[in-house]
């Protein structure tokens, strides 16, 4: 992932051009979407949070600062995150279905995975 630029939509709104390669991050499909409208590059369900740790944190605002660092811990020792530095070139969209754009499991996703480029891996 060396050379890609990242951003987060929320896999709801339309689809664009700028979106450059969609990559879902939910561990379930969302809701009342299909796979065709999604218009997805790729889905790396086992980069999303453990089950145990979503249940947890149940979107639920007040737990973020605490669900951050859980799932960080995750995603330290998670060999899916390995799926997402395949993406060499370009745009890279991580898609997510959760209503709120700033609690997600996918604005943390996105946190590490710049840090990881940052510090060249």
């Amino acid at each position: 992932m060396a050379h890609s630029l990242l951003k987060l939509k929320r896999i709801y709104d339309d689809p664009s051009d700028e979106d450059g390669q969609r990559v879902l991050v939910d561990r379930l499909w969302p809701r009342g979407l299909s796979k065709k409208d999604a218009k997805l590059t790729d889905w790396v369900k086992d980069v999303a949070p453990s089950p145990e740790l979503r249940k947890w944190f149940g979107h639920r605002p007040e737990r973020f600062a605490d669900f951050r660092e859980r799932y960080r811990q995750e995603l330290a020792s998670n060999p899916a995150v390995q799926a997402l530095l395949h993406f060499d070139d370009g745009l890279v969209t991580l898609v997510y279905g959760a209503k709120d754009p700033v609690h997600n499991h996918a604005v943390v996703l996105l946190e590490f995975l710049k840090a990881l480029k940052d510090r060249g891996s």
